[in-house]
């Protein structure tokens, strides 16, 4: 159960102009889901698993759905374009967060994927002087974020004294190492992106008021 869409979705979506409109079908989804973050993360802190598990999967559909909306209705939108990785990372921090409170993951896992947030967000301080909110979502990212949004579930499940726990558990911890891995292999792309954007670009004159 991934929240984030489908790759394919994106990589056409990314093709088309991305508009300044803010009230489309797909940004009100990417809403919607982001309002779902504290309640998640309520259910996760009360241990309500199997409930914490099926608004993850609600909150996958939203955002299977505002990405094939955006792609063929051609509502993309550059508001649309920060909300969806935004919506993505709070779910995965939710969950880390909650499942290293109630002792299910240890606490450098939390601090292995939160450090690469915080490097992200250091790089908007080169970035946004040149006129760039984001930078274009590569496949490695995808892949982590794939790999993150499963595994974390997975271990959720695996903590619990079901049948299928002790095989989520397993799967759920490799995807989590992979998804880490991967995690800081995109992130270090986009610190080379940012170099490139740094070298090539000069900062936008700021216009006086």
């Amino acid at each position: 159960m991934s929240v984030s869409g489908s790759a394919e979705d994106k990589q056409v979506a990314t093709e088309q102009v991305a508009s300044d409109r803010i009230w489309t079908i797909p940004n009100v989804l990417s809403f919607l889901r982001l309002i779902g973050v504290p309640f998640f993360f309520a259910l996760i802190w009360t241990s309500h698993d199997v409930a914490a598990v099926v608004l993850l999967a609600v909150a996958s559909l939203t955002d299977l759905l505002d990405g094939r909306i955006a792609r063929r209705f051609n509502q993309i939108s550059k508001l649309g374009e920060m909300l969806d990785p935004a919506a993505d990372r709070l779910y995965i921090f939710a969950t880390v967060l909650g499942l290293a409170v109630r002792g299910i993951i240890p606490w450098w896992l939390l601090v292995v994927l939160a450090g690469r947030d915080v490097m992200m967000a250091c790089l908007l301080t080169v970035l946004k002087p040149r006129g760039f909110t984001s930078l274009p979502v590569n496949f490695i990212g995808k892949a982590a974020t794939f790999c993150l949004l499963y595994a974390l579930p997975l271990i959720l499940l695996g903590a619990g004294s079901w049948v299928i726990s002790p095989a989520a558990n397993v799967i759920g911890w490799a995807f989590a190492i992979w998804g880490a891995f991967l995690y800081w292999w995109a992130g270090l792309m986009y610190v080379g992106q940012t170099l490139q954007v740094a070298r090539t670009m000069p900062k936008l004159r700021s216009r006086a008021v």
